[in-house]
């Protein structure tokens, strides 16, 4: 097996170490099978993350093998590749690595990442997401099917709203519809416009789809994960590799692909082929960028009309002002219980 080889993306050579390990046992797919792939796909790879701050989800060993999220760039980071400052909700800070150019993702790919999670902003402004990101992820006792007529009525809300999504599979069972926005809003804006499609959505459809955060009161529907949408949290990248036993892919669908694709269509080996014949199907994404106030008016109309206010943050993020218990249901129910029926008794010892 070679220790090393050497491949040339662009202007750059990059070092490959350890090419011949093997990444996905089920399939054989190598290292430098990852590394090939992304060289395939790199300019629709790059697009996506393009001046993003970037977590690196790696698998340094393949899929079987210990992985980690890296947030802070590596030490060995080359010069011709930038940082971007980003702050988390703690407010503490860190340098993500932030690709220009697809040698970048190439470079990250021989460290084991496989999976690339942008932030949904630019390095030269990380306090204002420039994307609106919809995550419609199946619960138990749903599948893929019902994340795609999710997305078909999702389509036609946003079409309403004056806006367009940019659908892709996630690699797993759900969708993603991105939109691409002005970096006029703030992060608790851009979730609360979430969480007003997400509300619209289940009021057209409360069978299939729900925007409940704690599970046992989800059921059988299709989340929309508006906490996306929150400051740290990120979706995988267009054209990420995803750590299945079968290498899938997110890959970017255009809509009227929607209905007939499915996931496993799309993985290191024939997302190469599509990409050769059709290119990036969303390389249109970077010439739109659109407005909220129509979403956000949806919003205010909800707490206005609805009494319907925030929903909860996930855990490691900072109590919000008006956001409601971080407590689930049948935990809080128990303890009101407990409080209400458990009071000591007149004569009793207590």
């Amino acid at each position: 097996m070679a220790e090393a080889t050497e491949i040339t993306v662009g202007d750059r050579t990059v070092r490959v170490s350890n090419p011949g390990k093997v990444y996905f046992p089920e399939r054989g797919f190598t290292k430098l099978d990852v590394i090939r792939y992304y060289v395939t796909v790199g300019e629709g790879a790059l697009r996506a993350l393009r001046d993003r701050p970037t977590t690196l989800e790696r698998y340094p060993d393949g899929v079987t093998g210990e992985s980690f999220f890296q947030k802070r760039a590596p030490k060995n980071l080359p010069e011709w590749i930038p940082t971007g400052r980003i702050s988390f909700p703690s407010g503490r800070h860190a340098d993500e690595i932030c690709p220009t150019e697809p040698a970048a993702v190439v470079w990250a790919a021989n460290l084991g990442s496989l999976t690339f999670h942008p932030w949904p902003v630019r390095r030269g402004d990380t306090d204002h997401p420039d994307e609106l990101r919809i995550d419609l992820d199946p619960q138990p006792g749903t599948g893929y099917e019902d994340a795609v007529r999710a997305a078909g009525e999702l389509r036609e809300l946003l079409d309403e709203l004056g806006l367009r999504g940019w659908p892709k599979t996630s690699g797993g069972r759900g969708l993603h519809v991105f939109v691409p926005i002005v970096p006029e809003w703030t992060f608790p804006q851009v979730r609360r416009a979430a969480i007003a499609i997400g509300r619209e959505l289940e009021r057209r459809a409360p069978d299939r789809v729900t925007t409940a955060w704690w599970k046992e009161e989800r059921g059988a529907r299709i989340f929309v994960d508006y906490n996306q949408t929150a400051r740290d949290r990120t979706i995988a990248s267009a054209y990420s590799v995803r750590p299945t036993p079968r290498a899938t892919v997110s890959a970017p669908l255009r809509w009227d692909e929607v209905d007939d694709a499915r996931p496993a269509d799309f993985d290191l080996a024939t997302m190469p082929d599509r990409y050769a014949e059709r290119g990036d199907v969303h390389a249109d994404m970077v010439e739109h960028a659109y407005r909220l106030e129509a979403v956000l008016e949806l919003a205010a109309r909800d707490e206005r009309e609805h009494g319907l206010g925030d929903l909860p943050y996930p855990p490691d993020h900072p109590k919000v002002a008006g956001e409601p218990k971080r407590v689930q249901p049948s935990r809080d129910r128990d303890r009101r219980r407990d409080a209400g029926g458990g009071s000591a008794t007149p004569g009793s010892s207590g």
